[in-house]
């Protein structure tokens, strides 16, 4: 197993786990985010977020994983308690091991009525 695909396939786990302490390791100091509904430049404003969306999530499946030497890519389906099954696919840059950029891509459709359940 590469470093890259450690430490995404950890930070995903630790992240569906809802263990943001876990999910931080992984982060690099200088980090950014970015997903139809949340945008933020640092590792505490991302994982904030993390409680309120990991309460409402009943299942992951996995579908696909891609590594580079410096990127990966996961697909994913998100099962939820409010918004049935989300598709979602979650593009990795890394540096020295540490994830610096996530983009997260999905329909952001089912979400608008509940973004107040997964916002702090």
């Amino acid at each position: 197993m590469t470093t890259t695909q450690q430490a995404v396939r950890a930070y995903h786990e630790a992240r569906f786990r809802g263990d943001a302490v876990a999910a931080a390791e992984h982060l690099g100091s200088s980090f950014s985010f970015r997903s139809p509904f949340i945008t933020s430049d640092d590792r505490t404003g991302h994982l904030a977020t993390l409680p309120g969306f990991v309460s409402i999530v009943t299942g992951v499946d996995l579908i696909s994983e891609l590594y580079g030497e410096a990127e990966a890519t996961l697909v994913y389906d998100v099962h939820t308690a409010v918004a049935g099954t989300q598709r979602t696919a979650e593009h990795f840059r890394l540096e020295n091991g540490k994830i610096v950029a996530i983009l997260l891509i999905f329909d952001a459709t089912p979400w608008q009525a509940l973004t107040a359940q997964i916002h702090p």
